[in-house]
């Protein structure tokens, strides 16, 4: 958090004062708890960068084999046919189902691929300066923040789909082993968003000043 004065913009840890993360609540620097909801006051998060490259690390590696192994298992009269993400959005595209191909794409390719960029890239910017400004980042943050609630679409398809396609030996539709690989992407993920303090972007700034001002 920064306060900014006519002069000159500050933290609040230079300013003498620590924000609650659950609630927002100024409090004085040294302060344990918030008066307001009692929560633990932390000037920083302890261990946030180890944190944050660890669980974007293990949701890296699940959503490798949920790109390779098979997201649906489809069987009709017997027959077991196995389909990918990226297969089944193409089979979407070529049957006419373009909104359904587009919004799968989205959900499973270009969002968990954007969130894996731009938490790397907030993290690269801490250590080794970046040429956006710390507003810009914070942005990129909040978004991140905001589109991982749509990451889960894939999951709850499967899952429905799952659920509603039982016909016996006629037909019938079960999740295959992508749906768990790419749900605990999908989760690693979001712990890493969460893991992430914004506050270090802001601390950066004295260390590695914006090398252009957008």
């Amino acid at each position: 958090m920064a306060l900014a004065g006519p002069q000159e913009t500050i933290t609040a840890r230079e300013a003498g004062l620590v924000s609650c993360d659950n609630c927002g609540t100024l409090a004085p620097l040294g302060s344990r708890r918030c008066a307001r909801c009692r929560a633990s006051l932390h000037s920083r998060r302890p261990n946030a960068s180890q944190r944050v490259w660890a669980w974007l690390l293990a949701g890296i590696v699940c959503y490798i084999p949920a790109n390779l192994y098979p997201m649906l298992l489809t069987s009709t009269f017997g027959k077991v046919s196995e389909g990918t993400i990226i297969g089944g959005a193409i089979e979407l595209f070529e049957y006419g189902a373009w909104f359904v191909a587009v919004i799968v794409i989205l959900a499973s390719v270009v969002i968990p691929v954007a969130k894996f960029v731009v938490i790397a890239m907030l993290m690269l910017g801490i250590r080794h300066g970046s040429r956006l400004s710390a507003h810009r980042r914070m942005q990129l943050y909040e978004f991140t923040e905001f589109i991982g609630r749509w990451s889960m679409v894939d999951v709850f398809v499967v899952a429905i789909l799952s659920a509603l396609v039982q016909l016996g030996f006629i037909a019938s539709i079960n999740p295959g082993p992508a749906a768990v690989c790419f749900a605990l992407s999908v989760v690693f993920t979001m712990l890493s968003a969460q893991s992430f303090d914004p506050r270090m972007i802001w601390d950066s700034l004295e260390e590695h000043p914006p090398r252009v001002r957008r």
